[in-house]
């Protein structure tokens, strides 16, 4: 098929617009030929005269996909699941929307069942997204989490290389650094030493390195956890990952478990489709809770750059009970950052106040992007001579000058839902941020 032949059953439909057949054979023409966008809108047509056209439907749930709007390729295939809830094709796409979507629990489950259906199936990406490239779907599930490959360390770090975050510090301190410092008194007061924090705000303003620093600040083992360390193709298996986890944490107390992007593991359950998910959170609450087991000398931190997906249940008491605002460094804390950044570095006259002036709004990750920037500038024009050429304020502020802050597409998303979804207050600190009244 070439475009010649796109433009004559163009002109056919022109003799002929209601012609399903032909429009739909348009259609998939487009598609073949990566023109999306418009087989999208003429699989639409499509439906438009005939609304329940199941290849209609699935070519325009494929023309989303391929434009990645994951989003609404979900909602199309589950309505082709209602018509046809057998349909492996439609399943094998639905569960890579999931995975692109970020729904990795959702895409979990999905791709089990369909292994379980047809165990000979094989697909490369969801193959390598859940770390099982051969499988057999009779066989047991793995034996847990390897102790060995936990990103489990003693951080060389403390508040001292973190840059501004008085406040954040501040609060981590009272939650954290207190307890260990004065077991006595908390004894005396029947209060255990332990518990979580969940830091959240817009990506790259240093929850991560502040969550290593708090460890290296009390001395205590830190162990990082990502979604992969816990979510498994089998069902239970994710559960037991979580189990075995917190175990090992509590073995090393004092210890800082640290879950980066945790909405991913703790998203709100009233909006999972699958109850893997949700048997998954249940016994997140129940480990952060110490059910069955001592969490005293467990400090949970957990990082999001969407609290609002949160499942609530983790605000309660005992489990993430201080929700602290990450917000991009003030000028002050810009300034402190930058000069981190660059110790060691070759510089001449730099006034790093005048830097930071010109950089509102910039996180810890933007900052570093304008040095990198810099370094890249002096390196081209280091190179005739073979010497350093010294970094100095215009320098800096000229590459300030090429960078956006990338904090701000966070802030209109949250900025909707602390105006339109904080009726507990939760989202005060976005508004204060922002100077937003109510």
């Amino acid at each position: 098929m070439d475009q010649n032949a796109i433009n004559n059953l163009r002109e056919a439909l022109a003799h002929s617009p209601d012609n399903i057949p032909l429009r739909l054979h348009l259609a998939q023409s487009l598609a073949q030929l990566f023109q999306y966008q418009e087989a999208e809108q003429e699989f639409k047509a499509v439906l438009r005269l005939s609304p329940q056209h199941k290849d209609a439907k699935f070519g325009l749930a494929k023309a989303y996909f391929h434009q990645e709007k994951y989003g609404v390729t979900i909602v199309v295939i589950e309505e082709l699941l209602h018509l046809d809830p057998d349909a492996e094709n439609y399943k094998l796409l639905l569960c890579r929307a999931y995975l692109r979507n970020d729904n990795k629990a959702e895409a979990q489950q999905a791709f089990q069942e369909l292994v379980r259906a047809n165990p000979t199936l094989r697909d490369e990406e969801l193959d390598q997204a859940f770390r099982n490239f051969h499988f057999d779907a009779s066989a047991d599930a793995d034996d847990g989490i390897d102790e060995d490959a936990l990103r489990s360390s003693r951080p060389g770090i403390n508040f001292k290389h973190v840059g501004g975050m008085d406040r954040v510090k501040d609060e981590i301190s009272l939650k954290i650094i207190k307890p260990l410092e004065h077991k006595e008194l908390y004894a005396a007061y029947g209060k255990k030493i332990g518990g979580g924090i969940l830091m959240y705000g817009p990506p790259g303003c240093g929850k991560t390195h502040l969550a290593r620093a708090t460890a290296g600040e009390i001395n205590a083992e830190f162990i990082s956890v990502g979604i992969s360390d816990i979510l498994d193709m089998w069902i239970g298996s994710s559960e037991k990952n979580l189990h075995q986890l917190f175990e090992q944490a509590r073995a090393k107390a004092p210890c800082v478990l640290f879950f980066d992007e945790v909405d991913a593991l703790g998203a709100s359950r009233s909006d999972m489709r699958q109850s893997a998910g949700r048997q998954l959170i249940n016994q997140f609450l129940s480990e952060l809770d110490g059910v069955d087991a001592n969490n005293d000398g467990l400090l949970v931190i957990g990082a999001t750059n969407a609290p609002w997906h949160m499942d609530p249940a983790f605000r309660r008491p005992g489990r993430f009970d201080r929700i602290l605002f990450v917000e991009p460094p003030d000028q002050k804390g810009r300034e402190a950052i930058l000069q981190i950044m660059l110790a060691g570095k070759p510089l001449g006259k730099v006034d790093l106040s005048s830097v930071a002036k010109k950089t509102e709004g910039f996180s810890g990750a933007d900052l570093q992007a304008v040095i990198d920037r810099c370094i890249e500038d002096k390196l081209k024009a280091s190179f005739s001579t073979g010497i350093p050429d010294p970094i100095a304020t215009k320098d800096l502020l000229k590459a300030a000058k090429v960078h956006k802050a990338t904090t701000r597409e966070w802030f209109n998303t949250a900025r909707n839902y602390a105006l339109y979804a904080n009726e507990s207050g939760l989202y005060d600190d976005i508004l204060s941020y922002l100077k937003v009244k109510k």
